[in-house]
């Protein structure tokens, strides 16, 4: 019995993904699980699944950021003021675009640390702060931008692109993954970042040097949230300083899902991309059913009840 239970905690998120996806083949029209359909489903997962990586590390070390949506929308919006206003190549206006919206992480960083202000309110306060400088910045309306290589990372591959089976966009999401899961597992930083989650003030006194890794979590997450900005501008094709309202809610229902835990300490990459998966998959057969988007609220917001009730069932039992 013990065993069962160990491998339904560490593999019981993959199960979750392949029942959701079996009862949409079962009941979703036959359009959901043809290959055109798995590929739209990776691309929209990229949105969510780049973001979640940063926040994942927010949420390990026992933080929240609600200020990804935001910093999505001022990075796609600086991205397109670059190209169309300044005339700047696409690759360095992106670079330029990430840059910039790390940088909120880096003052959110600092405003936790040294202010001693809660996460919670620091980045609702950021989330306010770079819609407004989005908007500002845009005039209050989209601001469109010259066709670059920049529109087809995310876009659907033409026939004769068809050997890379999956867009670049994928790919970059898939390459980040797999460097921050070992990151997180692997290195000083990972394991500095666990410690503070699980207990900050023996983190302190093992010698880990908690505010400077708090300022380099913070910068990661807006940093991720930057690259997403770089993927929504793809995506749209113009920079639209209202767009991702509420995304951090999906970034952090993700991670929930994954298995991180709320009061920090546990979560791993691996889990919050299945989380996104997870989230893409039932908005896509919910869609293909022809359901209404309240439906999918409901359906997606039992979800995260249920993800965070079983996390702390299973923490009591520890």
């Amino acid at each position: 019995m013990n065993l069962f239970l160990k491998l339904l905690n560490r593999f019981g998120i993959v199960l979750a993904l392949l029942v959701i996806y079996l009862l949409f083949v079962f009941i979703a029209p036959s359009s959901f699980s043809t290959m055109r359909n798995l590929e739209t489903i990776a691309r929209q997962t990229v949105i969510v699944g780049i973001a979640a990586i940063g926040m994942t590390f927010v949420i390990i070390s026992g933080g929240i950021d609600l200020s990804v949506g935001s910093i999505v929308a001022f990075s796609s919006v600086l991205l397109a003021y670059f190209l169309n206003n300044m005339h700047i190549s696409p690759f360095p206006s992106a670079l330029l675009a990430v840059i910039v919206g790390s940088a909120f992480g880096l003052l959110s960083g600092i405003f936790i640390t040294r202010l001693k202000v809660v996460p919670f309110i620091v980045t609702l306060g950021m989330m306010l702060l770079c819609r407004g400088a989005a908007k500002g910045l845009a005039g209050e309306q989209k601001i469109n931008a010259p066709y670059t290589w920049l529109n087809e990372i995310l876009a659907t591959l033409p026939p004769e692109r068809s050997w890379q089976i999956l867009s670049p966009g994928v790919w970059i999401f898939i390459l980040l993954a797999i460097v921050f899961a070992f990151v997180l597992r692997y290195t000083v930083f990972g394991r500095a970042t666990v410690a503070i989650g699980s207990n900050e003030q023996t983190a302190r006194l093992c010698g880990i040097a908690v505010e400077r890794t708090k300022v380099i979590i913070y910068m990661l997450s807006a940093l991720f949230a930057s690259i997403t900005g770089v993927m929504q501008f793809s995506r749209l094709t113009v920079g639209d300083p209202t767009v991702a309202v509420g995304l951090e809610l999906d970034v952090i229902a993700a991670v929930v899902i994954g298995g991180a835990s709320l009061s920090g300490g546990q979560g791993t990459i691996f889990g919050s991309l299945i989380g996104a998966l997870i989230m893409t998959i039932i908005r896509s057969g919910c869609t293909q059913m022809g359901l209404e988007n309240w439906i999918q609220e409901i359906v997606t917001g039992a979800i995260i009840i249920i993800a965070v009730a079983l996390d702390r069932l299973r923490h009591r039992k520890i």
